[in-house]
């Protein structure tokens, strides 16, 4: 009977063990990289975007380089609010530059996490951090993503890891904060952005037209 007891309770041990390893096994990483930007081969991820594709004249740039701390991705510029007089577009003002990640094979799953933090270093303006998904017709006939933003705010010249919760993140219609109750689908992720408006900005932190500057070393993913 010893013997039967013993075997017993190392059967019950060891499927407790095997239990806790299975359980431990599915909880997803406390941490999820989505993007880093020490690899040129990064610049093949994204695009870039300006009013000048609508007759404005701010320029953008992105780039990979060696920095003071190693390889970081450099989204740079000038900010005009400027008009080419030669335009077919009906602009009235101007002064946008963004990058945006180019069309994935699937979605960015983040139903498991709770906040975006990015790692950077900024020329004080605020930016703007957009998330794009699947769900949501924006009008009759014609399906659009769904657009979620966010302000970047940092000090000048200084690395800083920012971290904004995935609640604060608002839904927008080109641009502004539209009243809806919808939840964000963070299992059906398309793609994510970084912009930068002249005359945009909030209390004590407003972007004007100029050179801009944002140094970013990774985009990710954690769970509080």
């Amino acid at each position: 009977m010893s013997k039967f007891r013993s075997l017993w309770q190392a059967s019950i041990s060891a499927t407790k063990r095997a239990f806790a390893w299975n359980f431990e096994d599915m909880i997803p990483p406390s941490e999820k990289i989505i993007f880093s930007f020490n690899s040129k081969d990064e610049l093949k991820k994204w695009h870039l975007y300006s009013d000048s594709e609508f007759g404005g004249l701010s320029t953008a740039s992105l780039e990979i380089k060696d920095v003071d701390t190693g390889l970081s991705g450099i989204f740079s510029g000038n900010l005009s609010s400027d008009v080419d007089e030669g335009s077919i577009w009906r602009m009235t003002s101007s002064g946008f530059c963004g990058m945006r990640s180019k069309k994935l094979d699937g979605f960015i799953d983040l139903d498991a996490y709770d906040t975006i933090t990015m790692k950077l270093r900024s020329d004080g303006r605020p930016y703007i951090s957009t998330i794009y998904t699947d769900n949501w017709v924006t009008s009759p006939g014609k399906q659009e993503d769904n657009t979620w933003q966010a302000f970047i705010i940092s000090p000048k010249d200084e690395w800083l890891e920012v971290k904004i919760p995935l609640e604060k993140y608002l839904p927008t219609w080109r641009g502004s904060v539209i009243d809806v109750d919808l939840a964000m689908n963070q299992a059906r992720i398309l793609g994510m952005s970084i912009s930068v408006n002249a005359g945009v900005g909030v209390p004590g932190s407003k972007s004007e037209p100029g050179p801009f500057r944002l140094e970013i070393d990774s985009i990710k993913a954690l769970r509080a």
